[in-house]
């Protein structure tokens, strides 16, 4: 029998300390063998008794407990995962600075494994000069430091610091497990990611759109937060959760994609467009709803194209070394219109992927080849679009050096 994943979820003494009890949820569901780690601070938010009975496991907060198995040393040392959530900024301070009071606090030294923090906190304290320098040191270190989601926070309080879905927080370190022992080679890196499909409305209630879901866009920004990105997400009309860590821009149509893209490029190191994008849209809007007329046949929609945003940002690099990838769906001479397409757009990659009636659209499997401006071509077997996002991620990493 294969030994489970050992994974160490350390809980700090914040009010978002009950969602970590669904982060456990997962984990255990999943096949993982969990031992929970609480601050004496957190349970007073959620008692032993609770972390016991979900994981299937002792609960301690103290080194004296058990001494004869030096739990402070051994809990870290056959861990293959440490993920602290929620991780206040008390937390995150004792760690950066190597504090060993607590059986977690020792358990963070002794972890030679992956480990990940999930802050959450109010806003103020995420962003005081003390804790994003707390932050950066745990980052510089190798350590995954996830940013706070932005929404409600204790009392009437808003605004980043809240804990990210714990379901999302779960993808991210199932990322990072299957990554290994791997280094987070995106850490400090910006990359900006496009996804869905942009939506050109006719008149207030029709649109002409495509078919895509965002599932691959969300794959790539998912698996760069995992790997030490600093991710912004263009979401076009997707309906999906906000991943874990990532900033999330919502848009409509092409034209507020450009522009959004265009922001967030100017300071980044590459940018991925996975989202599918309207090639036209109407000449007009029609202010009310377009009737039907049943004596008439419809008038003809008259189209205009829309920018080339591809094209224009490989054309027009906001950076010297940034990277450029882009997308192409085809559906007959794949290869042969996807190498056209890159000598056409001049981005450094393109992923091109055959769709049609239950490809690829909506699915969470993803089949594609990276061809690369170098004349590189690199398959990517049928499996979950994570893995197709990994493979990108490794070619673009490349690419930065």
């Amino acid at each position: 029998m294969v030994d489970k994943p050992r994974v160490v979820l350390g809980v700090s003494g914040g009010i978002a300390a009950y969602k970590a009890c669904e982060v456990l949820r997962r984990f255990t569901e999943s096949g993982h063998d969990v031992r929970v780690v609480p601050t004496a601070s957190a349970l007073h938010f959620v008692g032993a008794a609770t972390w016991s009975a979900l994981s299937g496991n002792p609960v301690s907060t103290e080194v004296w407990d058990d001494v004869h198995e030096v739990p402070h040393v051994r809990i870290g040392q056959h861990a293959d995962l440490v993920v602290v959530a929620p991780a206040t900024a008390d937390t995150l301070a004792k760690a950066a600075h190597g504090l060993a009071g607590d059986l977690l606090t020792n358990t963070l030294l002794t972890a030679r494994c992956p480990v990940v923090f999930a802050p959450a906190m109010h806003t103020e304290m995420w962003e005081h000069p003390a804790t994003q320098e707390n932050v950066a040191t745990l980052r510089r270190r190798g350590a995954v430091v996830i940013e706070p989601a932005v929404g409600r926070l204790t009392g009437v309080d808003t605004g980043k610091g809240r804990l990210p879905d714990p379901v999302e927080i779960f993808e991210v370190c199932r990322r990072v497990l299957a990554r290994g022992a791997q280094a987070p080679d995106l850490q400090g890196r910006h990359v900006v990611v496009s996804a869905g499909g942009t939506r050109e409305p006719l008149d207030p209630v029709r649109f002409l759109g495509n078919r895509s879901s965002g599932k691959q866009g969300y794959a790539l920004a998912r698996t760069a937060a995992a790997r030490g990105a600093r991710v912004t997400l263009i979401a076009a009309n997707t309906g999906l959760p906000d991943p874990a860590g990532v900033d999330v821009v919502p848009v409509g149509t092409a034209v507020q994609l450009r522009e959004a893209v265009l922001k967030a490029a100017a300071d980044a190191d590459a940018v991925v467009m996975a989202a599918a994008v309207a090639d036209f849209r109407p000449a007009a809007y029609a202010a009310g709803k377009i009737k039907k007329k049943d004596d008439q046949e419809p008038a003809p929609i008259a189209l205009v194209r829309n920018p080339d945003i591809l094209a224009e940002i490989s054309a027009e690099r906001a950076r010297p070394a940034q990277v450029v990838v882009g997308f192409a769906a085809e559906t007959d001479d794949v290869l042969a219109n996807g190498r056209a397409k890159l000598a056409r757009k001049g981005c450094d990659l393109l992923v091109v992927n055959e769709v049609g009636e239950r490809k690829t659209f909506g699915s969470e499997e993803n089949e594609a080849v990276v061809l690369g401006a170098d004349g590189s071509e690199t398959p990517v077997p049928h499996g979950p679009k994570e893995d197709l996002a990994d493979v990108v991620w490794d070619l673009v990493a490349a690419r930065l050096g």
